[in-house]
C-alpha cells in the first residue's frame, strides 16, 4: 500500500513539476556544454513566401479590431499574403472583411468546422509556409518575422509563437488561467530548446506547407494533431515565446471548464490516433517529451491524485501515530480545502487571488476526468463551440 501510495504521488509531482525540474537540469548542462542556443537572425531576403490564415466565424465583433492587428504585421513586401476564411458566418463578419482588398476572403455559406475551413483554405495556399492564427487573439507586429526566421532550418517543420493570458486587476477564479500558461510557456521554451515541442496552441501556429496533412474533420485538437504529425514525421517543432497572441481569459470559470473539458476528451482522441509515440523505439527523445508533458496529465494522473488521498488515509490509520503520513495527508487536506475556498469565493465574487491557484488546478483535473468520460461515450462533438472572453 504504502509503495503504490509513494508511485501515485510521484507521478502526479512528476507530470506536473518533477519533468519541469528535470527539463531545467538538463538544459543547464547542454548549455554548459554547448553555450546557450542564439536565435537566427532576422535576413529580409532569406525569409520564406508566408500565408496567414485566419479562420473567422461570426466574428462581427472582434474582427475589425482584428484586422487592424493583422494589418500592422511586418513583413519583407511581397512575401505576405493574408486569407481570411469565413465559411458559415451569417453576420456581418464577411461584409466586413470583403471591405479590404488586401484581404483575400474565402466565405462559404455553408458551416462544415474550423478544421474543413482551414483545409479549404489550404488547398489555395502556394506559400512556403503557412501561419495559423485565430480571429480574437491579437499578434506583436514582429510575430511573423520572428517565426518565420526559424524555417532558415531545413530541419524545422513547424513553429509555435506564445499564447499570452491578459489577466485584469478585477479578474477572477479565471485567472489561475494565467498564472498557468506562463508556466506552459516557460516548459515549452525547454521541451524546444532539448528538442522539440510536443502540440501548438491554435493561437499562433505555422507549418511548413509542404509538411502539412490534413486531419479528420472529427479532430477536437486540429492544432495539436497537425504539429504533433510533424514531429512525427521527424521534424522539429520550435517554439518562439518572443512571438506572441493576446487574449484575455475566459469570461468565468464556466466557460474555462467547458473549454478544458473539450480540451480533455481532444487529449484522450489524439494519444488514441498518436499510439505509435507510446513506444519509445522509433523516436524515443519525443515519445518521452510526449509522455512525460501530454499524456500523464491527460490520463492517469486524476485519478492518481483521488487515490493518493484514500491512500494516505487508510496508512494513517495503519500506522496509527504516525507523524510522516499524518503531515502529508494534512498537506493533502490543507491543499483540497484551499481549492474549495477559491470555488466558494469565487461563487461569491469575493477575490482572493492565493486560492486561485489551487482552484484552477483541481478545475483542470476535474475538467480531465469529465473530458475522458465524454469521449468514451461518444458526447464530446468536434465542432468547436467558442467560449466566451472579457
Amino acid at each position: 500500500m504504502e509503495i503504490l501510495f509513494w508511485i501515485s504521488l510521484f507521478i502526479v509531482f512528476y507530470a506536473f513539476f518533477g519533468y519541469g525540474i528535470l527539463l531545467f537540469i538538463i538544459i543547464k548542462i547542454k548549455r554548459a556544454l554547448r553555450g546557450r542556443p542564439v536565435p537566427p537572425a532576422i535576413e529580409p531576403d532569406r525569409l520564406p513566401t508566408c500565408t496567414l490564415v485566419i479562420a473567422a466565424y461570426n466574428e462581427e465583433g472582434f474582427i475589425l479590431e482584428k484586422i487592424r492587428n493583422t494589418l500592422e504585421l511586418q513583413y519583407p513586401a511581397g512575401k505576405l499574403e493574408l486569407l481570411f476564411v469565413t465559411d458559415g458566418s451569417n453576420d456581418r463578419t464577411p461584409e466586413i472583411v470583403a471591405q479590404y482588398p488586401q484581404i483575400r476572403l474565402m466565405h462559404s455559406p455553408e458551416r462544415k468546422g474550423k478544421i474543413m475551413a482551414m483545409h479549404r483554405a489550404m488547398e489555395t495556399v502556394t506559400t512556403d509556409v503557412v501561419v495559423f492564427t485565430d480571429a480574437n487573439t491579437y499578434l506583436n507586429p514582429d510575430a511573423l518575422l520572428l517565426i518565420c526566421r526559424h524555417y532558415a532550418d531545413p530541419k524545422v517543420g513547424a513553429v509555435a509563437g506564445e499564447k499570452r493570458i491578459h489577466v485584469d486587476a478585477s479578474a477572477d477564479a479565471t485567472a489561475g488561467e494565467g498564472f498557468y500558461w506562463k508556466y506552459e510557456s516557460k516548459l515549452k521554451a525547454w521541451d524546444a530548446e532539448l528538442y522539440t515541442i510536443v502540440g501548438a496552441a491554435g493561437e499562433l501556429f505555422s507549418v511548413r506547407r509542404s509538411l502539412y496533412k490534413p486531419v479528420s474533420q472529427d479532430a477536437i485538437l486540429d492544432d495539436f494533431m497537425i504539429s504533433m504529425r510533424v514531429a512525427e514525421d521527424g521534424y522539429r517543432v520550435l517554439y518562439e515565446p518572443e512571438a506572441y497572441a493576446t487574449e484575455t481569459t475566459s469570461a468565468n470559470v464556466k466557460e474555462e471548464l467547458k473549454r478544458k473539458i473539450r480540451i480533455a476528451a481532444g487529449g484522450i482522441q489524439s494519444i488514441i490516433w498518436l499510439k505509435g509515440l507510446l513506444l519509445p523505439f522509433k523516436q524515443p527523445l519525443l515519445s518521452f517529451q510526449y509522455i512525460s508533458h501530454r499524456v500523464l496529465r491527460w490520463t492517469v494522473v486524476p485519478f492518481l491524485m483521488i487515490l493518493c488521498v484514500w491512500l494516505n488515509i487508510a496508512i494513517v490509520i495503519h500506522q496509527n501515530g504516525s507523524l510522516f503520513y499524518n503531515f502529508i495527508l494534512l498537506c493533502q487536506l490543507l491543499f483540497y480545502v484551499a481549492a474549495f475556498a477559491g470555488w466558494m469565493l469565487e461563487r461569491r465574487e469575493i477575490k482572493v487571488k492565493v486560492l486561485f491557484i489551487p482552484y484552477y488546478f483541481c478545475m483542470m483535473n476535474y475538467a480531465v476526468l469529465r473530458g475522458i468520460f465524454r469521449y468514451a461515450f461518444g458526447a464530446q462533438s468536434a465542432a468547436w463551440e467558442k467560449s466566451q472572453r472579457k
